[in-house]
């Protein structure tokens, strides 16, 4: 058997072997000594990549388990899920790949992605603002919110395809550091210029509805007022995924900046918290998804069971209705209740007469 002077070299080369291997290595710190640092960089992302995705299979399970998704605000929920899960797999991709045609796909689809969720962020906010200000349903404004939320990314995320602007950028494929001017022309500018708007709807939105409670007029309508308190449990949840957007925003957007003014030398601290909270929108959306209090009233034993019976265990049947034999009869008493003038009893089975169902 090998000594442990044998093994404790053997580990020691196969570490070397992992360093210097030219598709293991790290481009976001120039010294060797600093590999280290690359390896918990790709840990961390990994793991908020997959916390993220662990959240988004949540949303989607309660989504289809309570049928969570009738209503067009439930719908627009159910594609943001879907937006942060395609995202975080984006994320949990390997090691820090190299520039060509792999890297590029994935700096698109981290692009595409990442513009889907905040265009349903958006639209959210508009459809928070029509129901809650202008008083209007919006199902006929669904197809503009699709367009909107899917169609519009993808043109945005192929411009810099189109330019061959994307290759590594840190701890995944995106813009490069040489064309600064598109990471924020394309993203971050548009990014905080829409949270700054969304934020201001709100305070819109919070200024009706309260000044709405304060004042009163008109005749009392029982099926309106109820109408409004239905439409605003609906869509009370929805006012907080902008604040979630720029929560998970904020420590890129720093270590971006930081990049566009220093490239050469990346800070750690600023990369670590980067990574961490990049991936973290389907996470941060299932935490205030869970939150909301109707949801999380059915998130108990009870609710799960009967729920879980609706979906698997069905017992409503239909079957095709198969009259039996039908016969007319005399009555044996002539001053039975049941008589009729003509003599003959009521239509029955056979297996029922109408003699059996007299009282």
């Amino acid at each position: 058997s090998a000594s442990p002077v044998t093994m404790e070299n053997e580990l020691l080369q196969t570490a070397s072997n992992f360093t210097d291997a030219p598709n293991f290595r790290c481009t976001m710190f120039n010294s060797d000594s600093e590999d280290y640092k690359c390896v918990i960089i790709i840990a961390v992302k990994r793991a908020s990549a997959a916390f993220s995705l662990i959240g988004c299979f949540f949303m989607l399970f309660v989504i289809w388990l309570f049928r969570k998704y009738n209503s067009l605000a439930q719908k627009m929920i159910l594609s943001l899920t879907l937006a942060a899960l395609f995202d975080s797999i984006a994320y949990l991709m390997g090691e820090v790949i190299p520039d060509g045609a792999l890297c590029n796909f994935q700096a698109w689809w981290l692009t595409y992605f990442d513009w889907c969720s905040l265009a349903w962020v958006c639209c959210i906010t508009a459809n928070l603002y029509f129901n809650l200000v202008k008083e209007t349903r919006t199902e006929h404004l669904a197809a503009v919110y699709y367009v909107a939320a899917w169609g519009v990314p993808f043109f945005l995320s192929c411009l810099p395809l189109f330019g061959d602007y994307y290759g590594p950028a840190g701890a995944w494929c995106w813009i490069t550091d040489e064309h600064v001017v598109w990471r924020f022309g394309i993203w971050y500018i548009p990014l905080f210029v829409l949270i700054f708007l969304m934020m201001s709807c709100y305070l819109h939105i919070f200024y009706i509805a309260k000044k709405r409670v304060l004042t009163w007029s008109g005749p009392y309508d029982p099926e309106k007022e109820r109408s409004k308190i239905l439409l605003a449990q609906e869509i009370k949840p929805l006012k907080w995924y902008p604040s979630v957007y720029l929560a998970v925003s904020l420590f890129p957007l720093i270590n971006r900046v930081h990049n566009a003014f220093d490239p050469n030398h990346p800070v750690f601290v600023l990369t670590l918290l980067h990574v961490i909270t990049a991936p973290l929108h389907g996470l941060a959306n299932a935490i205030v998804f869970g939150f909301d209090r109707e949801t999380w009233s059915q998130l108990n034993l009870t609710s799960l069971q009967l729920a879980f019976q609706s979906r698997f265990s069905d017992t409503t049947l239909i079957m095709e209705y198969r009259p039996g034999p039908v016969r007319y009869v005399a009555h044996l008493e002539s001053d039975s209740s049941d008589s009729c003038d003509d003599g003959t009893g009521a239509i029955y089975s056979s297996t029922m007469t109408s003699w059996d169902r007299r009282p």
